[in-house]
């Protein structure tokens, strides 16, 4: 790691308190990285949590907090806010402290082989370990470009659900097609609590990078009424009174139709932006981070990165994926901080020192 390359550190750096020196640091409050909290604290690692958001949760509260989650074990179903506000109550008798609203800025190694970790707040820690599950990096939703629509970003054009009430008994258009643009409609077009007026799905082709069984859902939906499917693109808007009246779609045959609406839902997907985190040495592979899949370390020791900022031969962009790994760099970790001392793996359904940890009673077993 070069130490000398590093971004330029806001004023405010130099008016804070002396470096925290702790054994570790994880940048991300995402799913991945609240975990990493809870296999640290097993091994008796207690760690700082940096995010850029205002709140933990990463992408879950940010993009779908309401969005069901099937894929996570012995849970058949939790929604974003569930996992994370579950996580938060795992990982509470560890104790992290959060500095969130602020990224990392800086990462230097130091002649005593720790990192100086600086946020764009001017929090500076010492850390003998740095874990990034940062996801895609600092993300942002790509937006719906056409002249005269960004007026109505936040009041009727919306790149993300962060309250479904505001849907409800709308005629509504959703635009996209994959995974999040098909959820979302089905779920307008079908919820008790949050239906909307009217649901159209608008996309620029008849084919889909969504699940085949939320396709078949959609049409059929379609078929029955109780939704509308498009194909098309918004080429311009109209508004009247001050707000977003409609849009027009050119449509596969080249005709521009006008389409009223009163809410815009546009999901094309995130643009990542690894940020600082490109700049920090590490070795990249389509701006992803390189780690070996024993302990998850990249090319710098100590450095460890887990969740979708990495990639290894076989990777899966799975929340439960992120979990494993955290687990696996929780125990390179602790092999990294404590050379001397053997590691010895324990069970939570067994381990009194764990349950001392945990702050539970061992279980008595006739």
């Amino acid at each position: 790691m070069d130490p000398h390359l590093h971004p330029a550190i806001p004023e405010a750096a130099s008016q804070h308190e002396p470096p925290i020196e702790t054994d570790a640091v994880i940048v991300g409050a995402g799913p991945v990285g609240l975990f990493q909290v809870f296999e640290l604290g097993l091994l008796d690692i207690r760690a700082h949590v940096v995010d850029s958001l205002a709140h933990p949760g990463g992408q879950c509260i940010e993009l779908y907090p309401d969005k069901p989650i099937y894929d996570i074990p012995a849970l058949p179903v939790c929604t974003g806010k569930e996992l994370t506000d579950n996580l938060l109550k795992q990982i509470e008798p560890f104790q992290p402290t959060f500095h969130l609203g602020q990224d990392v800025v800086e990462v230097q190694r130091q002649a005593d082989a720790r990192l100086l970790v600086r946020t764009s707040r001017g929090t500076v820690f010492l850390t003998r370990t740095l874990f990034i599950a940062a996801g895609v990096g600092s993300f942002q939703p790509r937006t719906l470009k056409a002249e005269g629509i960004e007026a109505f970003e936040g009041s009727q054009v919306f790149y993300r659900v962060k309250d479904p009430n505001l849907f409800k008994g709308r005629n509504l258009v959703v635009v996209g097609g994959g995974d999040s643009a098909l959820d979302w409609a089905l779920h307008f077009a079908t919820s008790g609590e949050h239906r909307a007026e009217s649901v159209t799905l608008l996309h620029r082709r008849d084919g889909f990078r969504a699940a085949p069984a939320s396709v078949a859902r959609m049409h059929a939906l379609c078929e029955q009424y109780e939704m509308q499917f498009l194909i098309g693109q918004i080429s311009g808007c109209e508004s009247r009174d001050g707000r977003l009246a409609e849009v027009k779609v050119v449509g596969a045959d080249g005709v521009t139709r006008r389409l009223p609406l009163d809410m815009l839902l546009v999901f094309f997907g995130l643009s990542p932006k690894l940020g600082p985190i490109a700049e920090w040495g590490l070795a990249l592979e389509r701006k992803q981070l390189v780690v070996d899949t024993e302990k998850f370390q990249t090319s710098e020791p100590g450095i460890f990165a887990v969740g979708d900022i990495n990639t290894y031969p076989g990777k899966k962009k799975l929340i439960l994926s992120g979990f494993h790994e955290a687990a696996l760099a929780a125990f390179g970790a602790a092999d990294y901080l404590f050379p001397q001392k053997k590691v010895h793996l324990q069970y939570t359904t067994t381990s009194p020192k764990l349950h001392k940890v945990l702050g539970v009673e061992t279980p008595v077993f006739d």
